[in-house]
């Protein structure tokens, strides 16, 4: 564990030489949601494969670029492209961004994705705050000798999404007349679409979305101190809820067409962050 600490060192260390400021908030966002960064101001781009040890993204949607700058006069990094375990990577490197932020002194952490929707009250382009999620059937993003250097090796995950800001966050969205739905994201494996009959058990379990990614994330940052809100874009609705199959294609489609009421959540929730009472 003392070479993989000294690579999030190296990748650090170089995001910081390129920076003039120290982000507040870190943003991951989600396939087919990068447009948020077109409200960046002061903006300063790095493509990944210029960090050191820094992995690639290989999915469509995720251009694999951080954007540095402002929103609403609030210093924040962005990802436009994260990395999952379908690609082939361990999970010490699915999560590999995360803990290199808080090595940044990076406190707070906004994680978004796309996701297909389990419960039956939503719809494609709905937004959903992430209060919960299950991860039965994954790799422990904490497998393995324990970082001290980050934290405990048996966190809490008892308020894993912030209770203040998913307040705040629906607080922003009811001042704005954004429709926000609130659920339970359920992390499963990929690369492939989840089965009606799984969907079906994660339905009794209590999921109302279901996604491929942000539960390692989430973990990991709960587990390094960091304040964390998610966000969910329904783009689909999950396999056995409609009778039609499932495209990469529709998730694209569907994120497109949300990204003005989700940019717009984004940017009102970073502007109003204080409000949370989170802040590190």
């Amino acid at each position: 564990m003392k070479e993989y600490y000294q690579k999030l060192t190296e990748a650090a260390e170089y995001i910081e030489s390129r920076l003039s400021f120290r982000p507040e908030i870190a943003i991951v966002l989600g396939s087919g949601l990068g447009s948020l960064v077109d409200d960046v101001e002061d903006k300063i781009q790095i493509d990944y494969k210029d960090i050191p040890n820094f992995p690639l993204p290989t999915v469509e949607g995720h251009a694999g670029k951080l954007v540095a700058g402002t929103i609403s006069g609030r210093p924040i990094l962005a990802m436009k492209g994260r990395f999952h375990y379908y690609e082939g990577y361990e999970i010490p490197d699915v999560v590999f961004h995360v803990r290199v932020f808080r090595l940044m002194g990076i406190g707070n952490l906004i994680v978004t994705n796309a996701a297909g929707g389990i419960n039956k009250s939503f719809k494609p382009g709905d937004l959903m705050l992430i209060k919960d999620h299950i991860s039965f059937f994954a790799p422990s993003a904490l497998r393995g000798p324990n970082l001290d250097e980050f934290g405990l090796r048996f966190p809490d995950m008892t308020d894993a999404y912030s209770k203040k800001l998913r307040k705040m966050a629906k607080d922003v969205a009811a001042s704005e007349g954004l429709e926000l739905k609130e659920g339970v994201y359920a992390f499963t494996q990929g690369p492939m679409y989840e089965t009606p009959a799984e969907i079906r058990a994660l339905g009794i379990l209590g999921a109302d979305a279901v996604g491929m990614s942000t539960v390692p994330e989430v973990i990991v940052a709960r587990h390094a101190g960091i304040n964390v809100l998610g966000i969910s874009c329904i783009t689909n609705m999950a396999a056995g809820i409609l009778d039609q199959p499932l495209h990469h294609e529709e998730v694209m489609r569907t994120a497109k067409e949300a990204e003005r009421k989700f940019t717009l959540l984004i940017r009102k929730i970073v502007e109003n962050w204080h409000k949370g009472g989170d802040e590190v």
